[in-house]
């Protein structure tokens, strides 16, 4: 029997205890292929002695602009296997954001997906851009470039025997971005470990065996952390999709018996819409997850009817998960994210850091082993973020009696208009019922009067009509007048950046002038 290393090294070493214990075991699905336990370990201490011999030395940073596939996993447990830091990044970014990136972490190693390779050399390009060693997946290479599996196959299968701490970098994932430059947040082995640990604990937990398939996107810390790690950590299987297909997320779970699944609402939404959905046969799931927003209640509705329990959470890119709403509370706490998880402690504060009131509207702050080390070469950024030990969130939030935190809004984002505090969320979920329409983001402008006043931006669904009159009437039936927004935008579709999330800066910027010509 091959000896085990039982000593600490990081994270990366799960590969390696996970072979020991349960080595035939199959870990990933990609596609075609299944990679037991055994292989994933000995693929990335290839991979990992590979990079050392390309000049990748402990706390280098290796990126990945890749989707979901097994070679994304096995570069980021070769890096930690190494004492590397890896750098996933969003593969929805245009090749400048891309170049920013790999510039500002500073880059020696770029691995990419083959459907990625435009926008990844464009990237390299850029002069200001170092990257030594670019490695391409599953596709044809170029002058410069090498193959990752050529590449993985030229390195020994041995442990990299890195001395790493707990407290050394692991993950430099970036944020989203909506208010300027995307920040690096320096996570450690000791935070991912950590974070695991949540997930593996959180409501019905997760167990030996267990099976998801994994839709949401790596390169998130959700996609990453909410299944994915914790899944490796207990022994179970990752299903690879590289994108998000509701019939075959479907036909996955169904021909891989997935027991558990994490998917953001709006990806729930689609994989009711599918027709027949009824007829794919879930039984053998356990236990649904959801993160990033409130999931519709007819989700909710549908899996608690099917005895399925399903879950909620909230989590931050800089946090790791942060609260879960279990599934005894879903319906009765709709609209809440629930309490802390285990190893999260969380308060909501005034400006001056002070606990408010329960019930009461506070920033939401949050404190653990899984809260990152701040942020990448931002120390006044960090110094902001991280005070008397508590991360700020941004978030605004009631807690009530019993713990469980309700968000109404992010800070920036809050509106005072005449000395009252608007949340915009708040006038966002009023509008969304209306049935003209589609999406609305609700911002603040400059008022001469009042400081500040709401307006609504809103898109239209398809071939419906709403008039701005009707709108605001349809607010002010429904909200303190106050509240209401006293203009309506309407444009095609509202900016986001690529993470998805609605750039209501850019909102604040195009109408804050005065109406626009309609």
């Amino acid at each position: 029997m091959d000896e085990i290393h039982y000593r600490d090294a990081g994270f990366g070493d799960w590969a390696t205890r996970r072979a020991f214990l349960c080595g035939d075991r199959v870990a990933l699905i990609d596609g075609d292929r299944r990679v037991t336990y055994t292989e994933f370990d000995r693929r990335t201490n290839r991979l990992a002695q590979a990079l050392h011999a390309c000049g990748v030395r402990q706390g280098d940073r290796v990126a990945g602009l890749m989707t979901n596939c097994s070679a994304f996993l096995e570069t980021l447990f070769a890096t930690g296997k190494l004492g590397a830091v890896f750098v996933p990044i969003n593969f929805r970014l245009a090749a400048p954001e891309v170049a920013y990136l790999l510039c500002d972490s500073g880059a020696v190693a770029f691995v990419w997906s083959n459907g990625l390779s435009a926008v990844a050399r464009a990237a390299c390009a850029s002069e200001a851009v170092r990257v030594r060693t670019r490695v391409v997946v599953g596709g044809e290479v170029e002058d410069g470039e090498t193959d990752f599996e050529q590449l993985l196959a030229s390195g020994e299968d041995r442990p990299a025997d890195a001395d790493i701490a707990g407290s050394d970098l692991c993950c430099l994932p970036y944020t989203s971005g909506t208010t300027g430059r995307p920040k690096g947040a320096m996570l450690t082995h000791d935070n991912l470990f950590w974070n695991t640990i949540n997930g593996v604990c959180a409501g019905r937990g997760l167990r030996e065996g267990d099976r998801t398939v994994t839709a949401a996107p790596l390169f998130h810390i959700g996609g990453l952390s909410v299944h994915t790690l914790p899944l490796i950590y207990v022994g179970g299987t990752n299903v690879l999709l590289p994108a998000f297909s509701p019939p075959e997320v479907l036909a996955a779970m169904v021909r891989e018996r997935a027991t558990v699944q994490f998917l953001v609402p709006a990806m729930w939404a689609a994989l009711m819409a599918v027709p027949n959905f009824e007829s794919y046969d879930l039984s053998a799931l356990e236990l649904a997850v959801s993160a990033g927003a409130p999931c519709p209640m007819p989700v909710l509705e549908y899996f608690r009817a099917g005895g399925v329990p399903f879950q909620e959470s909230f989590g931050l890119t800089e946090t790791g998960g942060v609260t879960l709403l279990d599934a005894g509370h879903v319906t009765e706490k709709f609209g809440s994210v629930g309490r802390s998880l285990f190893h999260v402690q969380t308060r909501a504060v005034d400006d001056q850091d002070r606990d408010v009131a329960t019930d009461m509207v506070g920033e939401v702050v949050v404190r653990g082993p899984a809260v990152f080390a701040g942020y990448w070469k931002k120390p006044e950024a960090t110094a902001e973020a991280i005070r008397g030990g508590w991360f700020h969130t941004g978030d605004l939030g009631r807690m009530d009696a019993d713990g469980f935190i309700t968000l109404v809004d992010r800070k920036n984002d809050m509106i005072i208009t005449g000395g009252e505090n608007v949340y915009p969320v708040e006038v966002e979920q009023v509008l969304y019922r209306h049935s003209a329409v589609h999406e609305v983001a609700v911002v603040g402008v400059a008022d001469p009067k009042w400081g500040e006043t709401p307006i609504a931006v809103v898109a239209l669904e398809d071939g419906a009509r709403a008039t701005e009159d009707e709108l605001i009437a349809y607010a002010r039936e429904r909200l303190a007048h106050f509240k209401c927004p006293t203009r309506v935008e309407y444009v095609p579709e509202l900016p986001r950046n690529a993470s998805g999330k609605v750039l209501k800066t850019a909102l604040r910027d195009e109408f804050d002038g005065g109406p626009s010509r309609r």
